[in-house]
């Protein structure tokens, strides 16, 4: 393990750096930092009393065959704003084979997107609705990638609602980021069995008809700057 001197670190700054498995030559963790810090994972492996994530484990297996982490620093001499946005861009092109256990810093806003998912952040036309309909945002569950199936589980389930007003609403959409994810005919809202005052609805992913009408469409105009409530009403 190399130690930094005070000289070495005033002059790397913030700074990006990988941990690599020398029997692999691969990339298992990508990470920002100052100081000292791209050596305090391999300190971390040496104590005892350490939780072991995935991470600690790929290290400790590493050390226990005999062969070293190999520490390499990708960028240096960054602002701390620089080190979040290369960090963020290295995970998101690596992708799942690493052990970092959060993704990069505005991973979702503004990472590795294909052109139609650009296209569709920035170009999303304004939904317009000609009947009720109920917004669910589900931006504390939406993970990129997810299926129809998937968003429906984040979606119908658990919300404190209006029993009135969803009633009167056949389509449920899943909102994330103020884009319309998926569109969902409601069967029916009922009691949530395990959790008081909270209701779920049952459903499947509306038919292309009414779907395409509404899919990837924009409702930012829906959430009030500040709004903590996750359930509009509209038409």
């Amino acid at each position: 393990m190399a130690r930094l001197s005070q000289s070495t670190i005033e002059n790397l700054g913030y700074y990006v750096y990988l941990l690599i498995d020398p029997r692999t030559s691969k990339v298992f963790y990508v990470g920002k930092g100052v100081g000292n810090r791209i050596n305090h994972h391999l300190l971390d492996a040496l104590e005892e009393n350490t939780f072991e994530t995935e991470k600690i484990r790929t290290i400790r297996d590493i050390q226990n065959s005999g062969d070293e982490v190999k520490l390499v620093i990708l960028r240096h001499g960054l602002s701390e704003k620089e080190a979040f946005e290369v960090e963020a861009a290295m995970i998101d092109f690596i992708g799942s084979s690493l052990t970092n256990i959060v993704t990069g810093h505005h991973g979702l806003d503004r990472g590795m997107m294909s052109l139609d998912e650009i296209k569709i952040k920035y170009e999303a036309e304004a939904a317009v609705f000609d009947e009720p309909i109920v917004l669910i945002n589900i931006n504390k569950k939406y993970v990129r990638g997810m299926s129809s199936d998937d968003i429906y589980e984040a979606t119908r389930s658990a919300w404190r609602v209006s029993l009135t007003r969803v009633n009167n609403a056949r389509l449920v959409c899943s909102v994330y980021k103020g884009i319309i994810r998926e569109v969902f005919i409601v069967k029916g809202w009922f009691a949530h069995p395990d959790r008081e005052g909270r209701s779920y609805f049952e459903g499947s992913v509306a038919p292309p008809g009414i779907r395409d009408k509404y899919i990837h469409k924009s409702v930012t105009k829906y959430w009030k700057q500040g709004s903590q409530s996750p359930i509009k009403y509209e038409g």
